[in-house]
C-alpha cells in the first residue's frame, strides 16, 4: 500500500509541473510510513538520522507546499502545533486530550447527512471533516489505577 501511495504521489507532482526533491519525497515517506500524525519536529528528528543536514525549516516549507497542493493533510487538533497525515481518504479524527494520540475513524452515518438547511446560505460545501476528543482507553485505565 505505501508503495502504491508513494507512486500516486510522485506521478501528482509530475502533472502539476512540480519539482520532486529528495526532501520532499522523504517527507512525504515519513508520513505514508507513519500512523500517528507527526508534527513536523517529529518528522524533523526521524529524517534528521538519514538526512542530517535537513533543516527544521526546510521540513515546514515542504509540509507547507505539499499541503497547499492537496498532497497531505494538515490535522486540525486545537492545539498550537500542526500535525499531518498521508491519508487523503475521507475521515475523521479522534484526539484524546491526555496523550493526544489521534486515531483515524471511519463515519458513514455522519458522511451520508445533508448539511442543515441553513448552511446553503453560507455557499457550497465540498467536504465534511470531524474531530472529537475526549480520553482514550488507556488513558482513562492510567488515570483510575493512580
Amino acid at each position: 500500500m505505501q508503495e502504491t501511495l508513494i507512486s500516486d504521489f510522485e506521478k501528482t507532482f509530475q502533472q502539476r509541473g512540480l519539482r520532486l526533491t529528495q526532501q520532499r519525497l522523504e517527507i512525504f515517506k515519513a508520513l505514508a510510513g507513519s500512523k500517528d500524525h507527526p508534527t513536523a519536529e517529529k518528522i524533523y528528528a526521524q529524517l534528521r538520522t538519514t538526512m542530517p543536514t535537513i533543516s527544521l525549516d526546510t521540513v515546514y516549507r515542504n509540509l507547507h507546499t505539499l499541503h497547499s497542493h492537496g498532497l497531505i493533510n494538515r490535522v486540525v487538533t486545537g492545539q498550537s502545533q500542526a500535525r499531518f497525515e498521508a491519508n487523503l481518504s475521507p475521515h475523521h479524527h479522534l484526539i484524546c486530550k491526555i496523550c493526544q494520540k489521534i486515531t483515524d475513524i471511519s463515519w458513514q452515518d455522519f458522511d451520508n447527512l445533508a448539511p442543515p438547511q441553513d448552511f446553503n446560505q453560507w455557499g457550497d460545501i465540498k467536504e465534511k471533516q470531524v474531530t472529537l476528543s475526549g480520553i482514550c482507553k488507556t488513558c482513562l485505565k492510567d488515570k483510575k489505577s493512580s
